[in-house]
């Protein structure tokens, strides 16, 4: 698919050292994440149907032409310099914008059909979109539904880079640059703990509760200081133990002992045989919730379909 579109698209640019444009061939980004991921030239060459010193000549060719060595040869494998790490990121997005860009082009029919790529943390709040989803996968099969996961700091990476269409996140957005749509679903945070814990006897947790005891945290919430919105100056008394990114390694920390969970409700579902429970906090930050979306973005027909059903849907 990518190798019949790169005919359309042929190059892509790359800046070199000396601040002059580039020409590079998409077939030979291929051939670049090819060999990255085999970590061989032979098994490389045999997935591309290449001779192996084509497939060498032109990757030293790439290599001259960026003024950079991409590539640690050894005597068993192959790996990435820094420099070509940073080539294997930005070349993995180019060919997913391409793919997704002979995609929409193919489905620019009256047929509904196509992916639609939605970033979000982990909260209950997703429901309403997954509802919609259904509901719209039931009327136009052919539309796939694509959940990514990631903090706010990461989906809106991709959300800027064109890999996703929507992203659901809290807080304020930067409206010259995206459109949104408030959600009504609140997450209440508190504290996830052993049952058999001290403070579980509690059924409010309150900030000053909490200095004694060592706290995992979410990256995000402690890099954007997120705890000193919800505690104040309680915050700077409490002791991260650390972080997580999702919250079920989060949780499986927590019943290892190395300390309690601050994070929202309703994620990690609690039944009876769980090892753990879930206590709000006395002081609670509601930030709102929202879908949000590149301003003037161009969607596909799937996408505009996906965006009127969810109105339906909170509005009902």
């Amino acid at each position: 698919m990518l190798l019949c579109f790169s005919s359309i698209v042929k190059h892509v640019i790359i800046p070199s050292k000396k601040k002059e444009v580039l020409p590079m061939e998409l077939r030979v980004l291929q051939y670049f994440l090819t060999v990255a991921r085999e970590q061989s030239i032979s098994a490389a060459a045999q997935a591309l149907h290449l001779s192996q010193p084509t497939l060498s000549r032109q990757l030293k060719e790439m290599e001259e032409e960026l003024g950079k060595t991409l590539f640690l040869r050894g005597n068993r494998k192959i790996t990435l310099t820094e420099e070509g790490m940073i080539l294997r990121k930005r070349a993995q997005e180019v060919m997913e914008l391409l793919e997704k860009a002979q995609e929409e082009i193919a489905c620019s029919t009256e047929i509904i059909a196509g992916n639609i790529h939605i970033g979000a943390g982990e909260t209950e709040g997703i429901r309403p979109l997954i509802q919609a989803a259904h509901s719209l996968q039931k009327q136009y099969p052919l539309v796939h539904f694509h959940v990514v996961s990631g903090d706010k700091t990461t989906v809106l990476e991709e959300l800027d880079h064109g890999l996703i269409d929507f992203a659901l996140i809290f807080g304020e957005i930067d409206t010259s640059r995206y459109d949104f749509l408030p959600l009504p679903a609140v997450d209440a945070f508190g504290v996830l703990m052993p049952k058999d814990a001290p403070l579980a006897q509690k059924a409010v947790i309150a900030p000053q509760d909490l200095p004694p005891y060592p706290l995992i945290t979410s990256r995000q919430m402690l890099r954007d200081d997120h705890l000193a919105h919800i505690f104040g100056n309680d915050a700077k008394n409490l002791t991260i133990a650390g972080t997580y990114n999702l919250l079920f390694n989060g949780s499986i920390m927590v019943e290892e002992g190395m300390g309690y969970a601050i994070c929202f409700d309703n994620i990690i579902h609690i039944s009876e045989d769980s090892p753990l429970c879930f206590r709000p906090l006395s002081v609670q930050v509601s930030p709102q919730m929202q879908l949000i979306w590149k301003k003037y973005q161009t969607f596909t027909k799937a996408s505009q379909k996906f965006l009127e059903t969810l109105r339906t849907f909170l509005s009902q």
